[in-house]
């Protein structure tokens, strides 16, 4: 099975917190949606669960929720 494709999300001031990112790229609807993706463990930031809705991400991190995934890009 292929995995989807990385999309980039483009942000002009860096870093960006985690919780923040996830709605940015799509991967949340909206805060409350965030936060309880990374309460239930179902974030990945580079392959390994993140469990801090404001853990900062580096430029190029790869964050995964289920098969969607993004990351950050300079824009």
């Amino acid at each position: 099975m292929a995995r989807s494709p990385i999309r980039d999300v483009p942000l002009r001031d860096d870093p960006i917190r985690l919780g923040q990112f996830l709605k940015l790229s799509g991967l949340a609807e909206d805060g409350g949606h965030a936060r309880a993706l990374i309460e239930d463990g179902a974030v990945l930031v580079d392959g390994r669960t993140e469990t801090r809705r404001g853990a900062q991400l580096a430029i190029g991190s790869v964050v995964a929720v289920g098969e969607l995934r993004a990351r950050p890009v300079r824009a």
